[in-house]
């Protein structure tokens, strides 16, 4: 990876998210099937003021980078990624990713915004370890980790309630050199 591409593939780029987002944030945060499979926390509308408050705390934050996914095409805000909760001393983190809109769903958009997440990661913060979680009933969400060449590491069984019933959160991991090995058979 070259430092003009740190940032862009082919369908998607990660920008920085800014004021101008806040409309498009708020709509996703109204929208409950969203945020079930985003956050593990109840599902509950945030307002533009919350959410503006929120880009304002990850700003001052060392241990979290946070991005808006843009499409290429028409530079259309259509999800966000973090890289967050960074250990530094062992070089391990956590990452989290949503794609807002249903209708941007199921078209590769997830997938590219985490390789180059992962990039980010790996190259540009010099990590070693990253981390996921995905609640059970997320299947696409299972299928993109395994493409992005994460392996599930344990489970937290029973962790969240959701619709009356008790869901598992299921842990993924991928390390640098597995990453580097994935990287060099899609070149």
């Amino acid at each position: 990876m070259s430092a003009s591409d740190l940032f862009q593939g082919s369908l998607v780029r990660l920008t920085a998210l800014t004021a101008e987002d806040l409309p498009t944030l708020v709509r996703w945060y109204q929208d409950a099937e969203f945020l079930r499979l985003f956050d593990s926390r109840p599902a509950y509308p945030k307002t533009e003021p919350e959410l503006k408050d929120w880009l304002e705390e990850l700003r001052k934050d060392k241990d979290t980078f946070a991005f808006g996914i843009r499409l290429l095409e028409s530079d259309d805000l259509i999800g966000y990624l973090e890289v967050d909760g960074i250990d530094w001393q062992h070089g391990a983190c956590g990452m989290g990713l949503g794609i807002g809109d249903q209708d941007d769903w199921g078209k590769g958009y997830g997938l590219e915004a985490t390789q180059l997440g992962l990039g980010y990661a790996f190259n540009e913060l010099n990590l070693h370890r990253v981390t996921i979680t995905i609640f059970d009933y997320n299947e696409r969400s299972m299928a993109l980790a395994k493409k992005a060449g994460f392996q599930r590491e344990g489970v937290s069984r029973e962790r969240l309630q959701r619709d009356g019933a008790r869901r598992d959160m299921l842990w993924y991991g991928l390390l640098r050199h597995e990453w580097e090995a994935e990287s060099k058979g899609i070149q």
